[in-house]
């Protein structure tokens, strides 16, 4: 067996049970039609899993961010997908609501966000502007008592199934950070349009998309936060949402030491042992290091530089297994469909989501030694 989840308030047994259940059975059709089965939001709603670490007091299970990431990675052991689904809707969408929000915004929003009615989304990235925030060319302008929105942004998870966006735009991009606020946007808005959808090697399932607003009204009501706060917003966002997809990587690495062990089992020798040795060692410290993100994070302490270290470390730790299990298999493992290879396409996924490898070395060298 793996190093095993410990349970946080026991919703990391239920996570596992769900898996057992829903998603290792559908893991490989997932993949393989590159579709999210209307029947798995619904379970995750049924569960409490897209209301878990949104607070109780508009619906949701009030978990810290170390239940949540507990749930993710149990979750990701089953389907990369799923997590990443449920962790963007959490992480990066609802949880900068529940953050900024007013109360009006909070109880027409989130409510219908912890229950599962709603899925949410968060667009920032754009063409010529991924990691560097402060580039963004998506405009916004006053029109009457509220705002038009007008530009583009990409590479959107969740965008296609959304019924809530968080999306980011620039009053004026000579501005720079000051200039951004953030939106809520509902599925349906006049103007509002999914262009187009990624093909991707991995994740698949997972809805990736472009986004087009064309002279997209939007009320006063929209704006979630004081205008010019939108760069604040997205940081404090992408903390979270950091550490939720470190969990998800986490999650992955632990289905691929799975399967190493498991060939292990079947084909003993010292190089395979030394692969398994490795693998265990590289999991449990990594689970350590996401684990400690998450506990500053409930306790209200900085942890940007955790964050990024915990996704840095998973991202590459779910690689680093994921190859090994398909070394291990030889033919076995590169046959397409089979679990060791999608679990290191899902895994190769990783290093670039939420913010590259480059960027988090350049956040962590920045925060350690200036500049």
């Amino acid at each position: 067996m793996g190093p095993a989840v410990a349970s946080l308030d026991g919703w990391a047994e239920r996570a596992r049970s769900f898996t057992e259940r829903e998603l290792l059975p559908r893991a490989a059709q997932i993949d393989r039609e590159d579709r999210m089965p209307g029947e798995v939001p619904r379970a995750l709603a049924q569960e409490g899993f897209l209301g878990l670490s949104l607070p109780q007091a508009y619906g949701g299970q009030g978990a810290g961010s170390a239940t949540t990431a507990a749930v993710l990675e149990e979750l990701a052991r089953g389907s990369a997908a799923v997590a990443v689904l449920v962790a963007v809707h959490l992480s990066v969408c609802a949880s900068p609501i529940a953050q900024w929000g007013d109360e009006r915004q909070k109880e027409e929003l989130l409510r219908p966000m912890a229950s599962g009615r709603w899925l949410g989304a968060f667009a920032l990235t754009e063409p010529a502007a991924g990691s560097d925030a402060k580039q963004l060319q998506t405009r916004y302008r006053a029109s009457g008592d509220g705002f038009k929105l007008t530009g583009s942004k990409t590479f959107i998870t969740n965008g296609g199934l959304a019924d809530l966006i968080l999306v980011f735009a620039t009053r004026d991009p000579a501005l720079g950070s000051k200039g951004i606020t953030a939106f809520a946007l509902r599925k349906g808005t006049p103007g509002f349009t999914v262009t187009s959808r990624f093909d991707k090697l991995g994740l698949r399932g997972s809805e990736t998309t472009e986004l087009a607003f064309d002279e997209v009204v939007l009320e006063p009501g929209a704006r979630i936060g004081p205008e010019g706060s939108g760069l604040k917003v997205a940081l404090g966002a992408l903390t979270g949402g950091r550490i939720g997809i470190a969990a998800c990587a986490l999650g992955v690495a632990g289905a691929a030491y799975e399967e190493l062990r498991r060939t292990a089992l079947l084909h003993p020798s010292e190089l395979a042992r030394a692969q398994v040795a490795r693998s265990y060692s590289e999991l449990t410290a990594t689970r350590s290091l996401v684990l400690q993100a998450a506990s500053r994070r409930d306790a209200g302490l900085p942890a940007e530089e955790e964050a990024s270290a915990a996704k840095l470390l998973a991202s590459q730790a779910a690689v680093r297994i994921a190859n090994a299990a398909v070394d291990l298999a030889g033919r076995a493992g590169v046959i397409s469909g089979s679990p060791a290879e999608r679990l290191l396409r899902d895994a190769r996924v990783f290093p670039i989501v939420e913010g590259t490898t480059e960027i988090q070395e350049r956040i962590l060298g920045r925060a350690l030694l200036g500049g």
